[in-house]
């Protein structure tokens, strides 16, 4: 359900129904309620008691604030790889790019995966699994962001950036992996005002875009 949201299958204003689920599923009412709880924390549901379950709209705000945490915890993330340099995960990393780069080419659902396995992957790495888990728990309104954003993915700079994160792994330079590692989260921030405007019914909050779609203020 919560992929079903994320990739905008099911667009806010959807309403869900726990016999109906439970019923698609072929399980019982208590998981999909306990389903819609976890979501509603999320901020993907919103449960009215007694009327129905919608899905809501995309959160401007809460999809700056996510970044900015995931930008925070992943630019420490490749310091301390970069700090102790691991030629195995290097190599695992140099297989994901190229991996990208072929996948890139057909398919941007696709390359969005890629892309998770990549960042999930530095996680791991970094004995950060528990922190990266938290940061999915954050980011599922800027996840429906980029699902929204196909046409405007740059694919091949998201690709150059990575790359460029690997590279100062493998030097051995914590500073310049973390500003690869920033630069490359903010990419979001060029392309969102224009996602926004061509979606407007997806999202919510969006009083502090200017009148030429710019935030005044990213964070």
């Amino acid at each position: 359900m919560r992929e079903r949201i994320v990739k905008n299958d099911l667009p806010p204003g959807s309403k869900l129904s726990e016999a109906e689920i439970a019923k698609s599923y072929g399980i019982s009412r208590q998981p999909v309620r306990e389903a819609f709880i976890k979501l509603a924390e999320e901020g993907l549901l919103l449960i009215r008691p007694q009327r129905s379950t919608l899905v809501t709209k995309i959160d401007y705000p809460t999809v700056l604030q996510s970044r900015f945490v995931r930008e925070a915890v992943e630019a420490d993330i490749v310091r301390l790889l970069a700090q102790d340099p691991q030629p195995a995960l290097v190599q695992e990393l140099r297989s994901q790019l190229r991996n990208q780069a072929k996948i890139g080419k057909t398919s941007s659902a696709d390359f969005i995966n890629e892309d998770e396995i990549f960042h999930r992957t530095l996680a791991e790495a970094a004995g950060k699994d528990v922190a990266w888990q938290f940061v999915e728990g954050l980011k599922s309104q800027m996840d429906r962001v980029r699902f929204l954003s196909f046409e405007l993915f740059p694919i091949a700079t998201l690709i150059k950036q990575h790359t460029a994160i690997v590279d100062q792994i493998e030097a051995g330079n914590p500073d310049t992996a973390s500003r690869a590692m920033r630069e490359h989260l903010n990419e979001i921030l060029k392309t969102l005002p224009q996602i926004i405007q061509r979606n407007q019914i997806y999202f919510d909050r969006c009083e502090d875009l200017a009148t030429d779609g710019s935030p005044f203020n990213r964070e």
